[in-house]
């Protein structure tokens, strides 16, 4: 039996990793497709997130490419928000990952 999606399993570590800092956030998945490059293959996961603006969650966004999130099957190549803003007391940021599949 196949575990969750790697896209979840993102989410799942982003919701932690914002809560130990008591962030509440929301996602919204943006999609995954299939990724490859000469030597591997994998997937692209966008997705969009959303918490109250504050020093708290701009100190969590700049540093979003260090959660730890654990993919049986999967290494994580890459995670970073590729835009953000803050606007009517929000801040909304696009994240995006890519996965590669492990041999």
């Amino acid at each position: 039996m196949r575990g969750p999606a790697p896209a979840a399993l993102i989410e799942r570590a982003l919701h932690a990793s914002a809560a130990q800092r008591r962030l509440s956030v929301t996602i919204e998945p943006m999609g995954s497709a299939p990724w490859y490059s000469a030597t591997f293959a994998g997937e692209r996961h966008a997705m969009t997130l959303t918490t109250p603006a504050g020093d708290a969650a701009r100190e969590w966004l700049s540093r979003v490419e260090d959660v730890d999130v654990a993919l049986p099957g999967c290494l994580l190549a890459g995670l970073s928000v590729t835009g953000a803003r803050e606007q009517d007391g929000q801040w909304q940021a696009r994240i995006e990952a890519v996965t590669v599949d492990r041999a």
